[in-house]
């Protein structure tokens, strides 16, 4: 386990200044590729992307990150859509089983694949021998536009009855129990069941969630986020989000690249990571997306009447960065921005 004082910026702290923490969970992104295209989707995964995380890659980074945060670290595994390549998934658990690399906290799905109980239960026997602890099931409207209920439903069902309540979490578990249909509905209707999924359960207008669902929601002009910085988040992220390129996201922030496991071991990431750096995350972290939004502007951008948040208008100004070429190579990669 790495010590506080490893990384270069909190050297240069006084004792009562805030550190940057040691990261102790990555979700790694097995690939962009998914059956969905959720309007609300981090990171733009759709049927059309790619990529597929190489199982070493997987590794290695599973292995830094013990490094980093010894036996409070915790993995799991992500997209895109992990179960579009099953056999890529056990081979990757198999090797970390071979190099005990200990458990995976949990595996996501959105459960398209659960159409016969006897699969779904071989394929939960396989996951719990591998060292699987938790199966995580999204349901929420985004996901039945393109996901039928009808599996979902079996999956949770045969999950509980197979692993037990405390290995199965159902993300937004009220829309199982009373789906919305969303596919049905009129595009105003549509567009209200959005807004109250927000309500119910935010999250983050980034990746394509500051598309659509941003602009139901804006109502704050750029102004009124002048003093919005990212330093706190970006020196208290709990973890990292690692995308099949290798390409390293703090958090859930999507499409900033904090350096690339495949050229720099993720230990060696967090060690060199530094919020005044000069570049864009420094910027980031000193002023937050308005401090994007100067440059942007004297290079020809036009900002939005009204944004639903910093993360909303950081997106916006970063689109039109990576678009122009611009910020490279710590905007990317282009799956991000599609």
């Amino acid at each position: 386990m790495l010590e506080l004082s490893e990384n270069v910026y909190n050297r240069s702290l006084s004792r009562e200044e805030p550190k940057f923490k040691l990261w102790r969970s990555a979700g790694l992104m097995l690939t962009y590729k998914c059956n969905a295209a959720c309007e609300f989707c981090y990171y733009h995964c759709s049927p059309e992307k790619g990529g597929l995380m190489a199982v070493e890659t997987c590794l290695a980074a599973w292995r830094s990150l013990q490094l980093i945060a010894g036996q409070g670290a915790k993995v799991h595994l992500t997209g895109g859509e992990p179960f579009l390549y099953w056999d890529h998934l056990i081979e990757i658990l198999r090797k970390a089983a071979e190099q005990g690399l200990g458990a995976v906290d949990q595996i996501e799905t959105n459960g398209f694949w659960a159409t016969d109980d006897r699969l779904i239960a071989e394929r939960l026997s396989m996951l719990t021998s591998l060292g699987v602890e938790r199966l995580k099931i999204s349901v929420d409207p985004f996901h039945q536009e393109y996901v039928d209920i009808e599996p979902v439903d079996r999956l949770a069902s045969t999950s509980l009855e197979i692993l037990g309540p405390d290995r199965v979490q159902v993300r937004w578990e009220e829309y199982l129990s009373e789906p919305a249909d969303i596919r049905r509905l009129s595009p105003v209707e549509r567009d209200r069941a959005y807004v109250l999924a927000y309500h119910e359960y935010p999250f983050r207008f980034t990746g394509r969630a500051a598309g659509h669902p941003a602009h139901l929601l804006a109502s704050k002009p750029a102004e009124d986020l002048a003093f919005s910085t990212c330093r706190a988040g970006f020196l208290g992220a709990k973890g990292v989000h690692i995308d099949p390129y290798g390409n390293v996201f703090s958090g859930t922030c999507s499409g900033i690249i904090l350096g690339n496991v495949g050229r720099t071991p993720l230990e060696e990431v967090w060690k060199a990571f530094h919020p005044g750096d000069g570049g864009p995350i420094g910027t980031l972290c000193e002023k937050g997306p308005c401090g994007l939004l100067e440059e942007a502007k004297s290079l020809g951008f036009e900002e939005l009447p009204a944004y639903a948040g910093k993360c909303h208008l950081c997106t916006h100004v970063r689109q039109f960065f990576f678009e122009n070429g611009l910020k490279q190579p710590v905007f990317g990669p282009t799956d991000c921005y599609a």
